[in-house]
């Protein structure tokens, strides 16, 4: 038979009194009155039954309003929820769920800390890359207002420079909306059948110059006579390959490679890699490499330019299709960055 603990605790404390209790008046009754056989376990009976109630509806009273207010000071539970019935003596119970509480505020304190961490990163971040070409936009103009205006070629080569930063800050704040709508997933796909391989093959001739500057060779890892057929949003899925791209030649080695390949990863899926033998990534840096601004170069340098949003962007895109982006890299060696596709039937 099941008791509550509070029962067992008042039972025990009971039967010590009574017994105490029936000893005693028993020793009195034959020492000093006549003592009859059945007058112990009255006396035992009648002690126990005063000794438990009175015992257990203190012990009641005494853990409930004690430990009710340890659970309204924690906010464990809701007043409105918290039953008299509930609380007992058991102890183990309430250490379990104070324990509970300890560690599920401790991962939130946790949590908050990382958050306002990132938080400070990424706003250090957003003033840094908006500021450059602020500063260089308004070092330009001002340039000009003092007097460099009236120099025709000075000036022609001055609004050059103030319109590249312009073009820069409408480039970062482009991205900026677009990872924002891609976030709150206000920007929706056009989903199409599309062929792949053309596809690869038109980002390969949008960065063929580029490419040709650092002597860099873009090309498939083999030839691909058939068409491939995949489900998705044609314009985003260029996108991540222009970026995958662009960021194999910005970080590849002078008269290195990148390739893409193509491989059937399930019945209905395929996955593209992008491989490169350039620089590589510390693996330190690889959790972080898809964060908004995260940049592996902790010096701050901008010399490679782009927005530091575009690896942020693929990710949300292909997370967009509900499908799964990887990175492998290796310093030294060089990276490869995959991602999966659904094929068409």
């Amino acid at each position: 038979m099941y008791f509550k603990k509070s029962y067992n605790f008042a039972i025990k404390s009971a039967i010590i009194v009574s017994l105490t209790m029936a000893l005693g008046l028993s020793l009195y009754l034959y020492f000093f009155s006549e003592l009859k056989f059945y007058q112990p376990f009255l006396i035992f009976l009648i002690s126990f039954g005063i000794s438990f109630f009175v015992i257990q509806f203190r012990v009641e009273n005494f853990i409930y309003k004690r430990i009710k207010k340890i659970y309204d000071d924690l906010t464990l539970l809701e007043s409105s929820t918290f039953k008299r019935e509930r609380i007992t003596t058991d102890m183990a119970t309430l250490t379990a769920e104070i324990d509970k509480y300890a560690k599920d505020k401790k991962l939130e304190i946790e949590t908050l800390k990382v958050r306002e961490e990132y938080r400070k990163e990424f706003l250090g971040n957003v003033s840094h890359e908006l500021k450059t070409p602020l500063f260089t936009v308004q070092g330009y103009i001002s340039t000009l207002l003092d007097g460099a205006v009236e120099d025709e070629k000075l000036r022609t080569k001055y609004l050059k420079r103030a319109d590249k930063g312009v073009e820069r800050l409408i480039f970062i704040i482009k991205d900026l909306d677009m990872i924002t709508k891609l976030e709150v997933g206000d920007l929706s796909l056009e989903i199409e059948t599309f062929d792949i391989v053309e596809l690869i093959q038109n980002v390969f001739e949008m960065f063929e110059m580029k490419a040709s500057k650092k002597k860099i060779s873009i090309d498939f890892d083999m030839s691909y006579s058939e068409p491939i057929m995949v489900v998705g949003d044609k314009e985003r899925i260029q996108q991540v390959l222009s970026n995958l791209i662009v960021n194999s030649i910005k970080y590849g080695r002078k008269k290195g490679t990148t390739e893409v390949s193509i491989e059937n990863l399930i019945k209905n899926k395929v996955i593209v890699r992008v491989t490169d033998n350039g620089e590589g990534i510390e693996e330190e840096n690889l959790p972080r490499l898809f964060e908004r601004f995260y940049r592996v170069d902790k010096s701050g340098s901008r010399k490679e330019g782009g927005s530091g949003l575009g690896l942020a962007i693929v990710k949300h895109i292909i997370e967009a299709h509900d499908e799964k982006i990887y990175v492998e890299s290796e310093i030294g060696v060089g990276s490869e960055f995959s991602f999966t596709l659904e094929k068409a039937e």
